[in-house]
């Protein structure tokens, strides 16, 4: 499957359920302090630097980058699902959000202060995935950071591993392969949290989220 076939694929699916990840997910940070934690901390590291547009990548209905403008960033969504956006749009009037692919952004060359890519590639291809990050590290500014979030792989033997999910096949990836693609475009990475499972979760995989600089 290229590219192309895959953000199709992708769009479709959330197209389809879009109202119901809405309805499910408006409230995701409500019962994860770990992760409100993080970011302010990102919203502070991004105002610390100038401050500048901040884009969440893969933003679905919205209500992280209403979090974001919350924390007092100038935030703006893209999302490859016209219905999400639709959706965000809706929720959030005095916000912005597109339509668009992480790995063809409409984006000016070094003009964001900050990135946010939460869960956003786990539908990524690997092969893909490199695209992707140059992308985010084109439209960053020098000193412009990005938090990114994935799900980890059993171990550090695994580079990449699929799993079946609700809407389309996706990805796990090791966090130090990760951070090495990073690297690999500029962006340096300064912090790492790792939230364990609960027993009570339904995949037992630990979540990563990493916090990079662009050089």
């Amino acid at each position: 499957m290229t590219e192309l076939d895959t953000l199709h694929a992708t769009r479709e699916a959330y197209d389809a359920v879009a109202s119901t990840y809405a309805e499910q997910f408006h409230d995701s940070l409500r019962d994860r302090p770990l992760e409100r934690a993080l970011l302010s901390a990102f919203a502070e590291l991004v105002r610390t630097n100038g401050g500048g547009m901040v884009a969440d990548l893969g933003c679905g209905p919205g209500h992280i980058t209403a979090h974001l403008h919350e924390l007092g960033l100038d935030a703006f969504g893209v999302d490859a699902s016209p219905a999400m956006v639709e959706l965000a749009r809706a929720a959030n009037p005095g916000l912005r959000f597109e339509v668009g692919s992480m790995a063809a952004l409409d984006i000016g060359d070094g003009t964001l202060g900050g990135v946010l890519s939460r869960w956003s590639v786990i539908h990524t291809p690997p092969r893909d995935l490199p695209a992707i990050l140059a992308e985010i590290a084109r439209v960053l500014t020098p000193g412009g950071h990005l938090l990114i979030e994935f799900p980890a792989t059993d171990g550090p033997r695994h580079e990449t591993q699929a799993y079946d999910h609700t809407v389309v096949t996706a990805y796990r990836w090791c966090p130090d392969h990760l951070a090495g693609l990073l690297r690999d475009h500029g962006l340096t990475e300064s912090a790492r949290l790792v939230i364990e499972p609960v027993p009570t979760d339904r995949r037992q995989f630990q979540e990563v989220q990493l916090l990079a600089c662009k050089a």
